[in-house]
């Protein structure tokens, strides 16, 4: 083995000699023309096209059982084909995790029990051992190490040596803590020697002055062999019978971009244009399986039948068809495993990963993603193609001619089912013969897609106003341009009607797709026959939903594009694939979570969430709101799959938020959390950044604070896609550029600012207003009583009871404000009175409606001091200084048959609106009101023999609370209904 890596070192040198000095004839990229029609068209680069060009240069026209000897497809006569593990470097990342992967390894192999439906007598029995290959990466980090060792080459190789000696070091002590020195002595005489040759590698890079990519190749592929060998040692320790395969003994590949390196780290869009040659393959599969196999045992008749062997290979590296050691590029290991299972004619891949299986999104970004069951081939590349790392697209290639599941599973649950990848989707034809278009939600139950991906920096080019020169014209050499230069081409959109195309493009490879446009068009330009080239200088990202429910059902798209605008998420870019199976869009990098959120939410993948922020919240009214939400929470949950996440609170002089914006643990004892260690001081500027940073689309604040500064921030607020509640009039009845501004922020944000409970508490005045006015009634007075703390000192009050008493028992009752002289002054209720004037689209401000004061100017106008119970104490108190000219008043509408009432009128024809104390008959609706209620009459076009009357009880925090409570409800189902 020593000598055939130094052959492949001295080919990869010779290699990167010619390579530095004269180009490689792969680096000469032909040109693509595209062909498109006049109609305005948008199309990607999907997956189908990638599947396309693979297909036509797989061997798929050869079935793996006409290239493999039986001897190495069926083993030792064993009943079981052979089944492919893949582990990543994630789960090779110490010894710890070695031994984990090689205890999985001996029990996969030792067979499992089959399901019950599978035997004749319906019993379950035991598969019996199965041949078993496991395809492994590097050890975490160990290519950025090694890719290190050769950057560095080229400027110190005291560096690169003291790179290399730690990668070297680092996996020598992991491999003597599995095995004894008998096993790792002679592998590590090995490793010692390749990083001897690495070294002689490497100092010749000083002389060319360049890194080759053969150069890096070979190198960084040590790191899967290093580990092959050191997983290999434990099985060995263990007393199984194993071997280790060096991939590029058996595995050769052609290449179409010879001179292409390693690719990106993570990228999963591509494998460099690297095709297996399977007849190649396969002969040198057995070659390899009649040599090695032999030596090492696992080729034998002496394995007992209740044993299989267990063959360890290397993932990532390969040879060309011209002998050089080359690699399946960045994340190539998927592709190798799958790969090996085609030649071997495996049963299954099972794909070993740290989460359980192909999530419906991100995890990282939307906490609410889970597990799917199950994916079609196609589906399952198209949420690689459009970012997801779990699986690399082209490694569902050798895998579909076979239809051979692949597994993913979680290293770290293994006892977790995962995800099941098998089979083709149906194609749009067929689909078309099937039946007739039908609305997704009339399919109760199913969800069209399967999960939500997204590409992360990329950026948009775009040709503008090029119809002098023609569309087709104009497509084929804009095109044409991005292949000549090595542009990815991500998505497509053309309008016709100024021949503008639009294409996306990673975003490291925007300026030079500029410089290639310009290059082509520079004539064009020169002569304003293009009106111009131009690049988005601000990160974007691809936002896919993928599914094969997709085709035929219509709102899919509706769906989704509706919950991004509730998200208040602008969309730059959209294009649908022509197989139906997925529509992504482009928006902005900032933008990406939420409406990864947003989306999965939409399509009911998870609970609708909202986070929800509370001011005030140590108040009555707060407390009392609080307390309710946690008392409904499962219920809001079972009922209507709502999810309310408080994730801030504050009160006066406190606050506290979730870390990264995630709930806070409890909300059983807010005053306690604002008392904690992680509780800051009240910063009204550092609560609006945190909430505009907050990344679910679902977003409320309520405000029981009823302060004016508070209010000073709702615009802010609203433009950054939250939506308000409040309870208080501070900012409905404010300031009308304030009151102007905060209704602008609605309506160009497409959020709420819901106020309900600012003027009947729980009691639907608001609400019944706007629907007279939105159906075309014409609303002409309004009256009645708004202050259920003066119903109830007005209802209370008699001879026995004075006035001061009948307040003073209204605040007991908590219906009073906390400064009970807004109430008594009418202050309060003429703030009501303006929130319902604004509704009817009435221009007024608390100073343009006539008020009558029951306070005398001394008790209005007093500095009281101290905490709000003695204020209040020193109020009421003085309060008793009216208890004779009220009884007296009392008395005087009581001797006519009349009762004292605080009324209010909205005169829309007069523009008047007033709070007075009067006395009203029997024939009045207030005659009859009782304790703590409001009552509100409609005169209106449409009732005219008698008003619309809305009455109830409206005083109190619990009722107040309740009132929020519908408002939030109101929202919630705002965003639910956008799903």
């Amino acid at each position: 083995m020593r000598l055939y890596n130094r052959s492949f070192l001295a080919i990869a040198l010779s290699a990167c000699c010619v390579s530095a000095f004269a180009p490689s004839k792969h680096q000469h990229a032909t040109k693509s023309a595209v062909s498109q029609s006049s109609a305005a068209q948008s199309t990607f680069q999907s997956p189908s096209f990638l599947t396309n060009n693979l297909r036509n240069n797989f061997q798929l026209s050869v079935a793996t059982s006409e290239i493999c000897a039986s001897s190495v497809t069926r083993p030792n006569d064993i009943a079981n084909p052979w089944e492919v593990h893949k582990f990543g470097g994630a789960s090779l990342a110490d010894a710890g995790l070695y031994r984990t992967v090689g205890e999985l390894l001996i029990t996969e192999s030792s067979g499992r029990l089959m399901p019950a439906d599978d035997s004749e007598d319906g019993e379950q029995k035991h598969s019996g051992p199965i041949p078993t290959m496991a395809v492994v990466s590097a050890r975490a980090g160990m290519t950025d190490q090694l890719v290190a060792v050769v950057d560095s080459a080229l400027l110190d190789m005291n560096a690169a040596e003291s790179a290399l000696t730690k990668a070297v070091e680092t996996q020598l002590s992991i491999l003597k803590e599995l095995a004894p020195p008998t096993i790792t002595d002679e592998i590590e005489e090995r490793m010692r020697k390749d990083a001897k040759d690495i070294l002689s590698v490497v100092q010749s890079l000083r002389m060319i002055r360049s890194v080759p990519p053969s150069v890096m190749e070979v190198v960084t592929g040590f790191g899967e062999i290093w580990s092959a060998q050191t997983l290999y040692a434990y099985l060995k320790h263990k007393g199984v019978k194993t071997a280790w395969l060096d991939a590029r003994d058996v595995l050769i590949v052609r290449s179409e971009k010879a001179n292409a390196g390693l690719g990106d780290k993570g990228s999963s869009s591509s494998t460099g244009g690297v095709t297996p040659l399977y007849v190649e393959s396969a002969l040198k599969m057995e070659e390899w399986w009649n040599g090695v196999g032999k030596i090492e045992g696992v080729n034998s008749e002496d394995i007992p039948p209740t044993e299989a062997p267990i063959v360890i290979a290397t993932g990532f590296v390969a040879t060309s068809d011209s002998g050089v050691p080359t690699t399946l590029k960045r994340s190539g290991s998927d592709y190798s495993a799958t790969i090996f299972a085609k030649l071997t004619d495996s049963a299954r891949v099972t794909m070993w990963k740290n989460t359980d299986g192909v999530y419906t999104a991100d995890p990282r970004r939307v906490p609410e993603a889970f597990s799917i069951d199950s994916l079609k081939y196609d589906e399952a590349m198209e949420l690689a193609y459009f970012g997801a790392q779990v699986l690399h697209p082209s490694a569902m290639e050798p895998c579909i001619d076979g239809n051979i599941p692949v597994y993913v599973r979680n290293i770290f649950n293994p006892a977790f089912k995962g995800t099941v990848i098998q089979g083709r989707c149906t194609s749009l034809s067929e689909t078309n013969k099937a039946g007739k278009v039908v609305n997704w939600r009339s399919k109760q139950g199913e969800i069209p897609i399967k999960g939500i991906t997204s590409v992360d920096g990329v950026s948009l080019l775009t040709l503008e106003g090029a119809s002098v020169i023609g569309g087709a014209q104009v497509a084929e050499r804009f095109m044409g341009s991005m292949a000549g230069a090595g542009i990815d081409v991500l998505m497509v959109t053309q309008a016709s009607s100024e021949s503008s195309i639009t294409i996306v493009v990673p975003e490291n490879m925007g300026q030079a797709a500029l410089r290639a446009a310009q290059s082509t068009f520079e004539l064009e330009l020169s002569r304003s026959n293009v009106n111009g080239i131009s690049l988005t200088d601000k990160s974007l990202a691809i936002v896919a939903i993928v599914g094969e429910g997709m085709a035929l059902q219509s709102g899919v798209s509706a769906t989704f594009m509706s919950s991004l605008a509730k998200a208040n998420v602008n969309i730059r870019v959209i294009a649908q694939g022509s197989s139906e199976r997925q529509v992504a869009v482009v928006v902005d990098g900032d933008d990406a979570s939420r409406a990864l959120r947003a989306a999965h939410m939409a399509f009911t993948l998870s609970q609708t969430m909202v986070s929800v922020t509370v001011l005030g919240a140590t108040g009555k009214l707060g407390s009392a709101l609080i307390r309710q939400l946690n008392e409904q929470r499962e219920s809001l949950s079972k009922k209507m799959n709502l999810s309310i996440c408080v994730n801030a609170v504050s009160s006066s002089k406190k606050m506290i938020m979730g870390k990264d914006g995630k709930c806070l643990v409890t909300t059983s004892d807010v005053n306690e959390m604002l008392e904690s260690d992680e509780a800051t001081g009240l910063d009204m500027h550092a609560l609006t950044m945190a909430l505009k940073a907050d990344v679910n689309p679902h977003r409320v604040v309520i405000d029981c604070t009823n302060d004016d500064s508070v209010a000073d921030y709702y615009a802010q607020w609203l433009n950054s896609g939250a939506n308000v509640i409040s309870p208080g009039r501070r900012a409905g009845a404010g300031p009308m550029d304030r009151y102007k501004e905060i209704r602008e922020a609605v309506s160009s944000n497409s959020v709420e600012w819901q106020y309900e409970s600012s003027v009947g508490s729980s009691l639907p005045v608001l609400s019944t207003l706007r629907d007279l006015l939105q159906t075309g009634d014409d609303v002409q007075l309004l009256r009645g009583c708004l202050s259920g703390t003066m119903a109830y000192v007005f209802r209370t009050m008699d001879e026995n009871t004075t006035f001061s008493e009948a307040v003073r028992q209204a605040v007991e009752k908590d219906f009073a404000e906390n400064n009970i002289r807004e109430d008594l002054s009418g202050v309060d209720a003429a703030r009501k009175v303006v929130v319902l004037a604004r509704e009817l689209g009435m221009d007024v401000s608390v100073e343009d409606v006539v008020v009558e004061s029951l306070l005398t100017d001394e008790i209005r106008n007093k500095e009281y001091t101290g905490t709000r119970e003695e204020i209040n104490a020193a109020i009421l108190e003085d309060l008793k200084s009216l208890d004779e000219p009220m009884l007296k008043r009392w008395k005087e509408e009581s001797d006519n048959g009349r009762l004292l009432r605080y009324k209010f009128y909205v005169d829309v024809a007069t523009g008047i609106c007033q709070c007075k104390l009067e006395g009203v008959d029997n024939k009045d609706t207030l005659y009859r009101l009782r304790d703590n209620e409001n009552l509100i009459a409609f005169e209106t076009s449409r009732y005219t023999t008698s008003p619309l009357i809305v009455k109830g009880a409206a005083a109190g925090p619990e009722l107040a609370a309740a009132g929020m409570f519908a408002d939030l409800l109101r929202i919630g189902r705002g965003f639910s209904a956008s799903t």
